[in-house]
């Protein structure tokens, strides 16, 4: 079956990165990082969770290990931000994609990207692939050379 237009996105830019990474879609929800880990068989903590916040108007991407919450007040103090939630409006037009499914790459605006550094302590993780039913496998150190992101301790 064809992948989902989103979904697509997602393998058109790991395919420029001339990785052989594969987007797969699931029947199971893949929206929480538990849903997620149940739906593909792994630790909690290999999922990549993309955690859309916003300062000011400028939106922030955090990418956190499905076991780990993001300490914000000490993270936004850190990096001198003020940073709030952003809402499933602002995710959307900032990234292109619905909560639930945003990938960690391919977004519609520049995203100042964090990784948080536990992802980095597991070989494989997971990420979201578009949809709230899609994802796809990567070794961790990938993440910085598919974002350009910078790795923080989040907790």
């Amino acid at each position: 079956m064809p992948l989902s237009k989103k979904s697509q996105m997602v393998q058109q830019a790991l395919e420029k990165h001339n990785l052989a990474l594969e987007v797969v879609e699931l029947d199971a929800s893949t929206r929480t990082a538990l849903d997620a880990a149940n739906a593909v068989g792994c630790e909690i903590g290999q999922i990549c969770k993309s955690l859309v916040f916003r300062s000011g108007d400028e939106p922030v991407l955090f990418l956190v290990s499905g076991k780990n919450q993001l300490n914000v007040p000490k993270v936004s103090a850190e990096l001198g931000m003020r940073l709030e939630k952003s809402d499933a409006t602002f995710t959307k037009q900032k990234t292109g994609f619905a909560i639930g499914g945003v990938p960690p790459l391919t977004h519609t605006t520049q995203l100042a990207t964090y990784i948080d550094r536990t992802l980095l302590s597991y070989k494989q993780i997971w990420a979201a692939a578009g949809t709230p039913h899609s994802v796809f496998k990567l070794n961790s150190s990938l993440l910085l050379s598919l974002t350009g992101g910078t790795i923080i301790d989040v907790t």
